[in-house]
């Protein structure tokens, strides 16, 4: 797959299908890579150019000392753009993918369509519990967290349904770099955009899962209170929404990202 030589960071990215298509780009949550996307990835690709990348810290891109900070993975993604010479895109980013997108709405509006903000929350958790989460990958790497994501990510019943999807996920979570997922817990431990909400001024689609125990049907709301232009849709599945649910989360894209 290609890489990306930028500033400090090497990002892993992949493409699919025709160019000449409008540019969607997904955004990776906390502890996974950009193959979370392959259900959309299959679907979309006849429709969309997709762009696909690790975010710092994850995957096959380079993890660097951190802290980071949600401006750098924002950035990120207005480089790789650049590189990619893409001018404007539709972007999709769950939980701290979707944390991503809200940095992009509310300073770089004039490089995107429309944004699904998947997952995610205005600000996501607390401080100290992101630093307390940060300090344990550090002192014993990421097995922990592994051992316990699952019921974080996906409800009981797709647990149960699908423990080769669920086993997958978290083996890949827990032979990650633990450098770049604390880093990233830094950088979520005081991303605030509260305040920044009402200055968004480009179409927002914020999805919720209704059994998501991590960034609520309420956080939803919230900011759907507070971006003058945006849409709230649920689906019927926990924070791994896009996996959980793909048929239903691939209609919500085809929805609300509708081609003009």
């Amino acid at each position: 797959m290609p890489v990306f030589e930028n500033k400090d960071v090497t990002l892993n990215y992949a493409t699919f299908g025709d160019s000449s298509n409008p540019a969607l780009l997904f955004s990776n949550s906390l502890g996974t890579s950009y193959h979370m996307w392959q259900p959309q990835i299959d679907v979309l690709q006849t429709e969309y150019f997709i762009i696909c990348y690790d975010t710092r810290g994850h995957g096959k891109s380079s993890a660097p000392t951190g802290p980071y900070t949600l401006n750098q993975l924002g950035q990120d993604v207005i480089d790789l753009l650049n590189h990619l010479n893409v001018d404007k895109a539709y972007f999709c980013g769950i939980s701290m993918g979707g944390m991503t997108g809200q940095w992009l709405a509310i300073h770089h509006p004039d490089r995107f369509h429309h944004l699904m903000l998947c997952n995610t929350a205005a600000k996501i958790g607390n401080e100290a519990a992101w630093r307390d989460r940060a300090q344990l990958v550090r002192e014993q790497g990421l097995a922990p967290i592994a051992a316990t994501a699952a019921p974080r990510w996906f409800t009981a019943g797709f647990i149960n349904d699908y423990p080769d999807v669920v086993a997958a996920l978290s083996s890949a979570l827990a032979a990650g770099s633990s450098e770049g997922y604390a880093s990233c817990c830094e950088a979520l431990s005081v991303a605030d955009t509260r305040e920044q909400l009402k200055d968004i001024r480009v179409p927002i689609t914020v999805v919720a899962g209704i059994e998501d125990p991590v960034t609520t049907v309420a956080d939803g709301q919230y900011m759907v209170d507070y971006i003058p232009n945006a849409k709230l849709a649920t689906i019927d599945a926990s924070h791994i929404s896009n996996i959980e649910q793909p048929e239903a989360f691939n209609k919500l894209v085809r929805q609300y990202l509708n081609i003009q």
